[in-house]
């Protein structure tokens, strides 16, 4: 097991705060670059597959009233990352707030007054050096499960992930190289479950016994380290991933923040997007393959539609298939959630719909 103690991040905040030193050294205005994190600066790279962050840029000046309270926040969260990462211990993002959080001098003035101030601005701090918070030991609450034919070393414990009972082993938010080793990974696939239920079906079907494989799931919108994590399984290993989500526009969106990256974290996509990943259900052509009963159906709202016709304009939802997936569910005018495949037995999914989508490769790319 590694020291987690990260030199690169280190010497990148140090970098920062030595430009800001010569900034002043010189009578400048000292500034801060940040790489805008937004819609008008992201983009879908063709060749990779993946959103991508742009070019444009904005500056956080001391001198600018607008700016002087987040720029000093910016560097506040620096030096306190720097001082976690040369300790080599790791906190929280609502702890780090909360380390960093006093009136100023004898002022009324707090450093931040709600975490709703520091959150972006770690973001921020993320992109201006392109850095990972987790590689900054910053972690979220734990989120999304594992199970399957797996044994890893997490923090200098080995645990077998096919002996997690029930609940399978919680996937922490920090999952760096550092801090969770594959020791013995033995799977032929990982299917990663949009929600906690049908994961909780498939496991105690031990679907992952039968079929080999790795049993995931995010709780719906993936957290970071399922994704980062999800990331490392195929990058390193090279092992197939297929997404089961409902069939509804907000589970297209989760299947491709999975494979494309989410907009949010453009500047993060690199290293957590699976372009490889295959979208294998629920598919709104699934009713009439597996004859799903029609008293599964739930009718479209106008919310839905409206997000229909968003992601329909996407770039990554451009292929005929999806074109076609998508206009086929919206006039069809209903939708249907994973558990509408229990209406033919609570045992189909695991014995008849997933094996039989998986071994016909009906999936979407």
């Amino acid at each position: 097991m590694k020291e987690m103690k990260r030199t690169d991040e280190l010497a990148k905040l140090e970098k920062l705060g030595v430009n800001i030193l010569n900034q002043l050294k010189e009578l400048q205005n000292p500034q801060i670059n940040i790489p805008l994190r937004s819609l008008s600066n992201t983009y879908f790279d063709e060749k990779d597959q993946v959103l991508k962050i742009g070019e444009k840029t904005q500056e956080r000046t001391y001198l600018n009233l607008s700016n002087t309270k987040k720029f000093m926040q910016t560097l506040l969260l620096a030096s306190a990352c720097k001082d976690l990462i040369k300790s080599g211990k790791t906190t929280s993002i609502r702890d780090l707030f909360y380390m960093t959080k006093h009136t100023i001098g004898k002022s009324h003035e707090n450093t931040f007054e709600d975490q709703s101030e520091s959150d972006p601005i770690i973001e921020d701090l993320e992109v201006t050096i392109d850095s990972l918070r987790e590689n900054l030991h910053l972690f979220a609450s734990t989120r999304g499960a594992m199970v399957g034919n797996a044994t890893i070393v997490d923090s200098g414990d080995t645990i077998n992930l096919g002996t997690m009972g029930s609940g399978g082993w919680g996937v922490p938010s920090i999952v760096e190289e550092d801090t969770i080793e594959f020791k013995k990974i033995d799977a032929n696939f990982i299917l990663v479950v949009e929600k906690d239920a049908m994961w909780r079906r498939l496991n105690e079907d031990k679907f992952w016994k039968k079929h080999n494989c790795i049993l995931m799931h995010g709780q719906g919108m993936a957290p970071r380290g399922v994704r980062r994590l999800l990331w490392r399984l195929n990058k390193e290993l090279n092992i197939p991933v297929y997404i089961f989500v409902d069939n509804d526009p907000w589970g297209f969106y989760i299947y491709s923040v999975y494979k494309q990256g989410s907009i949010n974290l453009a500047y993060e996509n690199k290293r957590m997007a699976v372009p490889a990943a295959k979208f294998l259900g629920l598919s709104s052509y699934d009713q009439d393959k597996f004859n799903i009963p029609s008293n599964a159906n739930i009718k479209l709202t106008k919310t839905d539609l409206g997000r229909c016709k968003e992601i329909l304009n996407y770039s990554w939802f451009q292929k005929k298939s999806w074109q076609k997936e998508i206009k086929h569910m919206m006039d069809r005018g209903v939708k249907l959630e994973l558990e509408a495949l229990s209406k033919k037995g609570l045992e189909f999914t695991s014995e008849t719909y997933l094996p039989e989508k998986i071994n016909n490769k009906d999936w979407l790319d």
